[in-house]
């Protein structure tokens, strides 16, 4: 799922008011306009020629700071913001920057530390509060997340991007119904704001919570704004399988494939489908094109569970104790390996595999009831 956070600047003002040293006022200036426009090469060009003239000059350190950091040359941008602040122990801006840098590179401790430090100069800023939030959810503290969001939505009582972030802090914790709560608050407060990710994400809740028909109504509102976005066609071909409806959901397998034909997962899902539909031959053809990329699991089963349908017992399971070695917590698996065994006659093995499997801890109805069947039959034959 696509996540998105707040990543809007505070923006450091040029400089006006440096009668006594003009050149270095209008190089500023031409910086600045220059990073606004994403001219980086040139900014860097005029912020480089005030350190010659003023190698301390605050302007110029930042400057240059956000350049690399805009282009994610992090640890470059870490750098000058540094050197900026032990010149300037103050500057906000520079401590903006670096712990924008700091998340950049994933030390989000270390931005926690420096937004925490920044809010000591101006506690209700909520593009801040949002930062230290998200970078909370991020090292997957809820509490201290939580409480972050809050605060924000204390100060802003519909900020979208802490009703944004909330819903995600949930959807990470599983509590899809909490996260559904905020993201279509979102949507209440900000009908003409909806961003494509905002629909993916709340297809992606109903689709968790096996509401698939409600996911397929958000999926598809995402696809009128992106005919082709890789979420919801992923999401709308999900939906479909989890209704057992494998033609449509093959429609969309297919769609992704036409842009993406390598993609390993996708030709397996497809490859179920056409299992399902029973056109066999076809989700042989497409388990063997995944596994011409990479070594895949689930395509391994599939050619297993296509043996076992066309009789070969023998090589599905060598394939099925194949996926078992990579996968041995696999409730399904066992149920397979069982049912080959029963289709060739054998129920004392059938009765072996079901007895290690929930002997080794792995608990399922399935397996329960078959074990009491086998159980049964074999002492009773």
């Amino acid at each position: 799922m696509e996540d998105f956070e707040d990543t809007r600047e505070i923006h450091l003002q040029e400089p006006t008011d440096r009668a006594d040293r003009p050149e270095i006022t209008e190089l500023s200036q031409k910086g600045y306009l220059c990073l606004k426009e994403k001219k980086y090469e040139e900014a860097l060009d005029f912020f480089r020629k005030i350190l010659h003239i003023e190698p301390e000059n605050n302007y110029a350190l930042v400057g240059i700071g956000d350049a690399a950091r805009k282009q994610g040359k992090y640890e470059e941008a870490i750098q000058f913001y540094e050197t900026c602040l032990k010149y300037h122990p103050a500057n906000s801006y520079a401590l903006f920057g670096l712990a924008d840098s700091y998340k950049g590179i994933r030390n989000y401790g270390k931005a926690i530390e420096l937004w925490t430090q920044y809010l000591r100069h101006d506690p209700h800023n909520v593009t801040v509060l949002t930062r230290i939030a998200d970078a909370y959810r991020k090292v997957k503290n809820l509490q201290k997340s939580k409480e972050m969001y809050e605060q924000v939505l204390q100060i802003e009582k519909d900020n979208p991007y802490a009703l944004i972030g909330l819903g995600h802090l949930y959807f990470d914790f599983k509590e899809y119904d909490k996260a559904l709560h905020y993201w279509e608050r979102m949507i209440q407060a900000h009908p003409d704001s909806i961003d494509i990710r905002l629909l993916t994400s709340i297809g992606n809740c109903f689709r968790k919570m096996k509401a698939y028909r409600r996911g397929i109504e958000y999926f598809s509102k995402a696809l009128e704004k992106e005919k082709d976005n890789f979420y919801a066609l992923f999401g709308l071909a999900d939906c479909y399988r989890g209704l057992n409806q494998h033609e449509e959901s093959l429609t969309y397998w297919n769609r992704i494939l036409e842009k993406d034909p390598h993609n390993k997962v996708i030709l397996t899902r497809a490859g179920d489908a056409y299992r399902a539909m029973g056109k066999l031959a076809q989700a042989e053809e497409f388990y063997r094109k995944a596994l011409n990329i990479e070594y895949d699991a689930y395509a391994v089963l599939g050619l297993a569970l296509i043996a076992k349908e066309k009789g070969r017992y023998q090589e599905a399971l060598e394939s099925l104790e194949q996926f078992r070695k990579t996968d041995p917590k696999n409730a399904r698996l066992y149920g397979e390996i069982a049912d080959c065994y029963l289709r060739m006659g054998e129920k004392e093995k059938a009765l072996e595999v079901v007895s290690a499997a929930l002997k080794g801890g792995i608990h399922n109805t399935h397996l329960t009831e078959l074990f009491e069947k086998l159980h049964r039959e074999v002492k009773e034959p």
